[in-house]
């Protein structure tokens, strides 16, 4: 019995289909082969910004590097794309994951270099963090600790206060505090991750933060 459930659950598994999002805003290598390698041959890894793919796929990775208007303005090139994603995560509600400048976007408004409007998916704006001052380097590079402040799924066997890789210098500010599923402390108590039903984003590069990222993404890759 439990070996029939173990093979149906194989084939269930190698069935899922997910799609890192390639919308040409950086260098995305690195997610791409930490998503691949936690996939082994269990997950069949696509990275397109082909709209077709994107709607068929079970679960989808929006990266982010540079800046939140650059990112922005990448997406919103490839015609189709944001609405495309839309009616992926709201409407669809299948599992999202933003990393980095992919989870600000998920707000309604950045602030990095000129006012530019988000995804909307979750109400709150993205700004520079505070640095009392220069009292705090921006921007904040390396590791860091996060406090795990509830039981995310992204987060199961990760033991708080573990450390993870960041590199920004801007910040998610939701509205709803409940979103937050985890903070670091750098010059204040910054968001570096979030859950909301089917949406999750992380602030850190799980491709970049050692064996707790890439359990991040066996998480996420397992939900």
């Amino acid at each position: 019995e439990t070996k029939k459930r173990y093979l149906l659950q194989k084939v269930l598994y190698k069935l899922m289909n997910v799609t890192i999002v390639d919308y040409k805003s950086g260098n995305i290598s690195s997610v791409i082969n930490s998503f691949k390698e936690v996939a082994k041959d269990k997950v069949n890894i696509e990275v397109s910004s082909d709209l077709d793919k994107i709607k068929s796929c079970d679960k989808v990775i929006l990266p982010g590097q540079g800046s939140f208007k650059n990112c922005v303005d990448a997406l919103q090139k490839i015609n189709g794309l944001s609405d495309t994603l839309n009616e992926f995560a709201i409407i669809k509600k299948k599992p999202v994951l933003g990393i980095c400048v992919g989870l600000q976007m998920f707000a309604d408004i950045g602030y990095e270099e000129t006012k530019t409007n988000g995804l909307g998916w979750i109400s709150g704006n993205v700004s520079k963090i505070d640095n009392q001052n220069g009292k705090y380097k921006l921007p904040h590079i390396g590791w860091n600790q996060i406090e795990i402040v509830k039981n995310s799924k992204i987060f199961k066997d990760i033991e708080n206060k573990s450390h993870m890789y960041f590199v920004h210098s801007y910040e998610f500010i939701p509205d709803d505090k409940t979103v937050i599923s985890a903070t670091t402390d750098y010059s204040s108590n910054i968001v570096c991750s979030i859950e909301k039903e089917n949406i999750y984003g992380t602030q850190f590069h799980p491709e970049k933060s050692d064996k707790l990222g890439l359990k991040v993404i066996d998480n996420f890759l397992q939900l």
